[in-house]
């Protein structure tokens, strides 16, 4: 079965994970029906500079301006399975927690838990503050997945791109996508 899948980008340190996922999904996009993309009003600078080139990654989705309440996903009544928030700064992760939906990232995750639907933040910050782990507390509690930007070692990964790869595996893998990913003892 085909997933319909909504990917925002928010300007937290990390936008190699958000390359690489997309990336990935276009190998696999016979699995996807439909696919969306949302960057927060800083998202893109914070790419070019930590990627030292163009941060375009729209290409295979349609790209949902953050104030577009209008985005087919803004509302329940459209079926979207899963909502990847990649890396998730943690004022998203915040406003997410607290209900504020006053743009179409936080408005698409707020729908994604109210319609008990698949929601996934990839938060990057280190170290945690007692706020941010209320937080990640709160989302838990109400049906999200946090799935912070720890990579694994035991593929021996030999570049950045393999580590931060292993993330991009492990979200697939928890949005119910069919990917090949080294596991634990593989």
């Amino acid at each position: 079965m085909k997933k319909k899948i909504i990917i925002a980008v928010t300007g937290a340190s990390g936008s190699l994970y958000a390359k690489l996922l997309v990336e990935k999904l276009l190998t696999i996009e016979h699995q996807i029906e439909a696919a969306g993309i949302i960057f927060s009003k800083n998202a893109k600078d914070i790419g070019r500079h930590e990627l030292n080139e163009t941060f375009d990654l729209v290409k295979p989705f349609h790209e949902y301006d953050i104030n577009d309440f209008y985005a087919p996903f803004a509302s329940g009544s459209c079926t979207y399975d899963t909502m990847i928030i990649c890396p998730c700064s943690m004022g998203t992760l915040g406003r997410i927690a607290s209900g504020t939906s006053d743009d179409l990232i936080t408005r698409t995750a707020d729908v994604m838990l109210k319609e008990r639907r698949k929601l996934i933040l990839v938060p990057r910050e280190s170290p945690y503050n007692l706020m941010h782990i209320e937080n990640m507390r709160t989302i838990t509690l109400a049906g999200g997945i946090i799935c912070p930007a720890s990579p694994s070692f035991y593929s021996k990964p030999d570049t950045i791109e393999e580590l931060a790869g292993t993330i991009v595996d492990r979200i697939l893998n928890l949005a119910g996508f069919k990917i090949h990913a080294t596991g634990w003892g593989e």
